[in-house]
Formats: C-alpha cells, sequence, structure tokens
C-alpha cells in the first residue's frame, strides 16, 4: 500500500539531529556522566518502598514537593521553580516562550549544541557572537556591542560552558543582564563542580533564568529531572507552553529524595574534582597535546588528527570519548569526561601510548626521507 505524505517544514532541512551516538564500550567517558552510582543508602531507601509505589498513578503535573525542596534550598518560593525533563526540556520551553519567528538568540560558540539546534526547530533567529580560539573566552565587548542593538529577545550562557569547561567573568554575566532587558539564561549544568552561581543576582535581575540539572554531579542521567530558578512571572509563562506530566512520578520521587540526602554527594563530587584535575595535569605532559583548563566534569583537549586519535581510543582501546573536531572553532578537539580512577588512568595510558607511537612513526617518516635525501645527492 502507498500513499502521501505533506513534507515537514522546510526550514527543517538545515537541522540536524542531536548525535548521540553511545556504542557499547568498556570504559565510557563521551557523555559527562557521574562515575558513581547512587549511594547505596538512597539505592537502599528506594527498594525497601518500591512495593508501595503507585506507578498506576499519574504524576503530579508541577511536580510540587521537589518545587518545594529545591526552593527552600535556595532561599527561593516554589513559584520561582521549575522542574523539567532534564535540561533539555527545560531549555526547549524557553525557546518556545521567548523564542520563535521575528524573535532572536544571542548565542556564544563553541557551546552547548542543542541552544542551536532548539532555536531552529522554533524558527528563532540565532545570532552568534564566537568564543575566541586560544582559551575559548567570550568577546565581552562584541556580546555587549550586540546587545546594545536592542533586537536581542534571549541570550543563553553555558556556564561553565559545555565543552569547553572555562567560567565566564561574574563581572560580564552581570554587565550582561544590565544591557539588555532580554530573558538571559545561565545554564549552571555544572555549577556542583565549579562551585559558582548567579543565584545571588537573582533579586535584582528579574530577566535572570539559571538552569540546573540532576544528571551530572547527583547521578540521575538515566532518570533525566532538570530545573529552572526564575522570577516567578517568567515560571508562569513557561507553564504556558511545557508539556504536562512531563516528568514521570518514579524520577520525581527519586530525584527528591536525591536532593534530601545531597550531603551525600560531595565526598564523589570532590573526588571528580580532583580526578579532573589529574587528568588536566596527565594530558598536559603529553608531547603535542594541549588541555584547557576546566571548571566541569570534563576536559577539552586538542590533538592533531583528532579524528584517528578518537578512533585509535575506541578500536583500540576500547575508550569511547566524545569527538569534536568537525564542529566550528573546535577543530582538532575532543572532549573526555571525568571517570573513575581507574578509568581516568586507563585512559591517560592509552593516550601516553597513541602519542608515543605517532612521534616514533613520525621520526621514521623523517629519516626515511633524509635517506632518501641522501640517495638522491651527486657524489663528490
Amino acid at each position: 500500500m502507498t500513499g502521501r505524505l505533506r513534507p515537514p517544514r522546510a526550514d527543517l532541512e538545515t537541522v540536524a539531529p542531536y548525535e548521540a551516538r553511545e556504542p557499547r564500550v568498556g570504559v565510557n567517558l563521551a557523555a559527562n556522566e557521574n562515575p558513581h552510582n547512587l549511594p547505596r543508602e538512597v539505592l537502599s531507601t528506594i527498594v525497601e518502598r518500591l512495593p508501595e509505589f503507585e506507578f498506576n498513578r499519574y504524576p503530579d503535573p508541577m511536580a510540587t514537593a521537589l518545587r518545594e525542596s529545591i526552593a527552600d534550598a535556595n532561599g527561593l518560593e516554589p513559584g520561582n521553580v521549575l522542574v523539567g525533563n532534564g535540561g533539555d526540556e527545560l531549555i526547549f520551553d524557553v525557546m518556545l516562550a521567548w523564542g520563535g519567528p521575528g524573535r532572536t538568540l544571542l548565542n556564544l560558540p563553541p557551546t552547548f549544541a542543542m541552544y542551536d539546534i532548539d532555536a531552529k526547530v522554533t524558527a528563532t533567529r540565532v545570532v552568534d557572537v564566537p568564543r575566541r580560539g586560544s582559551d575559548f573566552a567570550v568577546d565581552e565587548k562584541a556580546v555587549l556591542e550586540r546587545l546594545g542593538q536592542g533586537d536581542v529577545d534571549m541570550v543563553v550562557i553555558s556556564h561553565p560552558n559545555n565543552p569547553t569547561g572555562n567560567l565566564d567573568p561574574e563581572t560580564f554575566l552581570i554587565d550582561v543582564l544590565k544591557a539588555t532587558d532580554a530573558l538571559v539564561l545561565v545554564d549552571e549544568a555544572y555549577f556542583e563542580f565549579s562551585r559558582h552561581t548567579m543565584r545571588p543576582h537573582m533579586a535584582r535581575h528579574r530577566n535572570l533564568v539559571i538552569l540546573r540539572t540532576f544528571s551530572k554531579a547527583f547521578s540521575l542521567a538515566g532518570m533525566r529531572v532538570g530545573y529552572l530558578l526564575a522570577h516567578e512571572d517568567v515560571i508562569t509563562e513557561l507553564t504556558k507552553v511545557r508539556q504536562p506530566y512531563s516528568v514521570d512520578r518514579f524520577s520525581q520521587w527519586v530525584a527528591g529524595l536525591v536532593f534530601r540526602d545531597r550531603v551525600m554527594f560531595e565526598a564523589p563530587i570532590r573526588e571528580i574534582i580532583r580526578n579532573r584535575d589529574a587528568v588536566l595535569g596527565g594530558l598536559a605532559k603529553l608531547p603535542g597535546v594541549t588541555a584547557f583548563p576546566s571548571e566541569a566534569n570534563f576536559v577539552l583537549f586538542r590533538v592533531a588528527q583528532a579524528g584517528a586519535v578518537w578512533r585509535d581510543l575506541l578500536h583500540n582501546y576500547d575508550i569511547l570519548v566524545r569527538d569534536l573536531s568537525r564542529a566550528p572553532g573546535l577543530e582538532d578537539c575532543l572532549r573526555v569526561s571525568i571517570g573513575s580512577e581507574g578509568e581516568n588512568r586507563r585512559f591517560l595510558a592509552a593516550m601516553k601510548e597513541l602519542v608515543s607511537k605517532r612521534d616514533s612513526a613520525s621520526s621514521e617518516a623523517v629519516e626515511a626521507a633524509a635517506d632518501e635525501g641522501h640517495d638522491d645527492e651527486p657524489l663528490d
């Protein structure tokens, strides 16, 4: 049986789907996940209460209990909090409410790809102000000058920036908030590792929105729970475009248990920070490798022929990292998530061996070229 299908929106032809390949691999250091599972105490509570859990009931549409806990911890009211199906859904909700046809997003690439993808899906115009190639710092003057034109409706700043790992100066973020009435979304997905937040500035800047997630520091990447902190008027507008029941009942419950016992995650977070510094130090010792400072749970590094290195790590060492080498501004760059201590050692050992093999091959090529040149020289 054949039939006809009306084509989708023509402008979607230019949108590339977000690529999240996750092949089965011995060491997965590609997705910025927490290498630790939930603490045993939390798991025990879940197992103990699971037989009584009401899977047959719809979830609370607004995740009221979780909102109240988050608000209390941040010195806010529940009306200042919105819970979503991971940070991704909340970013999309912001684009739906503040973007759309005739609206403009100011983006600071290289950064998280979903900002640009969601903008295009919602027919939002994207204006890019690229970061500097040397250290991925924002071009503060260019950003403020662009905001001065007055046509920007929304700004998204990843803080620390994914995938580069750097923090932008707090003074710059404040200048952005002062320079525009556009909604300014500060993505603090890696806040627990950077220990820096714009939360103290919310009272003075009603256009500030802060995004956080349970996926990274709190080991709940598989549950998909994120939240926004914002002025109550902003939250009200976002509730108009969000999907009902988007955060399932089980995820709300587990996230509530995790948030209540979040002090248990402090030691693992400190361990990840220590391991991050060890990975940075290990990569810095390798010739031909440039590792960029990070305030998150990953490290971006540059190495010649990065695509070939990525394939070598995967096929010859069973290690998966993120290949960003084809992204504008990230040429020859790979990103490695911070895993367990053993996984990090295995990754560094593989990189050391790869670099050594490449240096050896390069030396042999030079010697071979020199020999060929000698044969061609005239005899005295």
